[in-house]
């Protein structure tokens, strides 16, 4: 029992962080970043969802529901995975279960976009049928008709009451598996923030950027692992390093 209400509390908390993504509000709440740590504190393992929060900002921070795009639903990959992550570890999720949770959730994209395309086409026709329809004062029929726009977006939190126990039902599988599996789910979770901040520069495609970040590596590498000096020396030597690479002409 104290499990199931631990599900239906995600899936209320995920409903209501879910509706700042487009809906209501639009504070930034619902993005991976602060999602995933506010639940990861709710199931007492705010490690794992600083992790998975982070990552899954990296990944997906340059997606954004511009016109008729409809982007992969990181809140719900980060509400999910954290929530995998948290209950299948016991409140102290280890690199490969945050790995598979990640992995597991991000195979879950194609469902929660078919679920956010079919609630915005719903969506969509709700002013049309408010102001077509006879009677009522047309103010009134549109603002009922705002507010189970936003009552419908909030009822897209039942994908967690799926998403969560399938995924412990995988955990409870992935434990099973052999060691080499573990292994390899340690280093995919070891190579994520790589990839994200790939993602970041390839969605970016500017050219100081690449720079930047090339002459910026270049400096910190040997000043972190030859010279080993402080943070507070290379950070501010690394920007430096940066902003000069930029500052030089591209020759074509």
């Amino acid at each position: 029992m104290h499990l199931l209400s631990q599900i239906f509390c995600i899936a209320l908390v995920g409903g209501v962080l879910g509706l700042d993504r487009t809906a209501a509000g639009q504070f930034m709440i619902s993005q991976p970043i602060v999602a995933g740590p506010l639940i990861g504190w709710m199931l007492g393992d705010t490690a794992a969802g600083l992790v998975i929060g982070a990552v899954l900002e990296l990944i997906w921070v340059l997606d954004m529901p511009v016109g008729t795009f409809v982007p992969a639903d990181s809140t719900v990959g980060a509400v999910s995975a954290t929530a995998i992550a948290a209950l299948g570890g016991g409140g102290h999720a280890t690199p490969d279960l945050i790995g598979f949770s990640i992995l597991l959730t991000t195979a879950m994209v194609p469902a929660t976009m078919a679920v956010d395309k079919a609630i915005r086409q719903r969506n969509s026709r709700l002013a049309e049928r408010a102001v077509s329809a006879p009677g009522e004062d047309p103010g009134k029929k549109l603002s009922r008709a705002h507010l189970t726009g936003l009552a419908v977006f909030f009822l897209k939190s039942l994908v967690y009451l799926v998403f969560v126990p399938a995924g412990l039902v995988a955990v409870s599988l992935f434990a099973r598996m052999p060691e080499k599996a573990h292994i390899a789910l340690t280093l995919f979770f070891k190579l994520l923030p790589l990839l994200g901040a790939a993602l970041v520069v390839r969605k970016l495609s500017i050219r100081n950027l690449d720079r930047f970040f090339l002459a910026g590596f270049a400096v910190a590498a040997p000043l972190t692992l030859v010279f080993r000096l402080h943070p507070l020396i290379i950070i501010p030597l690394v920007i430096t390093a940066g902003y000069l690479t930029t500052k030089q002409p591209t020759f074509r």
